[in-house]
């Protein structure tokens, strides 16, 4: 069914006659008629009873036809009302993904800013390593995602949004963190405490040691950076972690940062990820934009 011929249809039912439909229309009144005789047409079906002279009387399909249109046009108008207020930030929803210390240290605070300028959007913030928020990305279960690693998927669009610097630390009392710089062969021999499988801290912790040749012979997996953290100051090893996390251990005195032989800098880039096919949202879009 042609939308433009019910709508002209509904005009004529509305306004009682062709000439005031036309002008509500802003249409001729030739063009009315020949819009309603090819939705006829269409329908096999007559609609207006012409023999009646002057005016505009419905025939009984014609009247069964709408009560249909009113229907749909109201489908119509509610949803260009909701549209209208998704566009102006007045309703829908924010699902953003991070994982563990982007979402901790990096997002915290904007999506807080962001939850409190509109409060009418469903906003959430799901937390997860990277593998885990990449596939929810693909089920379209969040809108965005912010990782430490790039997604090895094509359907993912990777774009590198700011760098994180990293730091190497022991525990304060440990005798390698008195040293002025550890050598490969030491390093080698110490217990490293890992993120688990899928996490984008592990994945760059490992590129960073086999470029200065440490080989990590002696692990401990913890699936939280913050968790390893502590561990180390307690003295179960040494670790490569963001310089955010470890911030308040060292100006306690229960962590101590340390050098690592010469090699790339210790420092990883954090990446935004979303769907190539996928347009963004008003909310999306207004999200990103307050983080720029």
């Amino acid at each position: 069914m042609n939308l433009h011929l019910l709508r002209v249809f509904c005009a004529v039912a509305e306004q009682h006659g062709f000439t005031r439909a036309a002008e509500v229309l802003f249409v001729s009144q030739s063009a009315v008629s020949k819009a309603l005789r090819e939705l006829e047409t269409q329908l096999d079906l007559p609609l207006l009873d012409r023999s009646q002279g002057r005016g505009v009387r419905l025939t009984e399909g014609g009247q069964a036809l709408y009560r249909h249109a009113r229907g749909i046009f109201a489908l119509e108008r509610a949803a260009m009302e909701e549209i209208r207020e998704r566009v102006g930030l007045r309703r829908g929803g924010l699902r953003i993904g991070a994982s563990t210390t982007v979402a901790a240290y990096w997002l915290a605070e904007a999506f807080a800013r962001h939850a409190a300028r509109h409060p009418q959007l469903d906003s959430a913030l799901t937390v997860g390593n990277t593998e885990e928020i990449s596939a929810a990305l693909i089920d379209c279960r969040i809108d965005v995602g912010f990782v430490e690693g790039p997604a090895h998927d094509e359907r993912i669009l990777a774009t590198p949004w700011r760098d994180e610097p990293l730091q190497a630390v022991v525990a304060a009392d440990a005798a390698l963190g008195a040293q002025r710089r550890a050598s490969a062969r030491q390093l080698s021999g110490q217990r490293w405490l890992l993120r688990e499988p899928g996490s984008g801290t592990r994945e760059v912790a490992r590129l960073l040691l086999e470029a200065r040749g440490i080989a990590m012979t002696h692990t401990l997996e913890i699936g939280s950076n913050e968790a390893i953290a502590r561990a180390v100051a307690a003295g179960a090893g040494v670790a490569i972690l963001p310089a955010a996390v470890v911030a308040d251990l060292i100006a306690v005195g229960r962590l101590r940062a340390f050098a690592l032989p010469p090699g790339p800098p210790l420092q990883r880039p954090l990446y935004r990820l979303e769907l190539l096919s996928r347009p963004r949202s008003p909310a999306l879009a207004a999200f990103l934009e307050s983080l720029e």
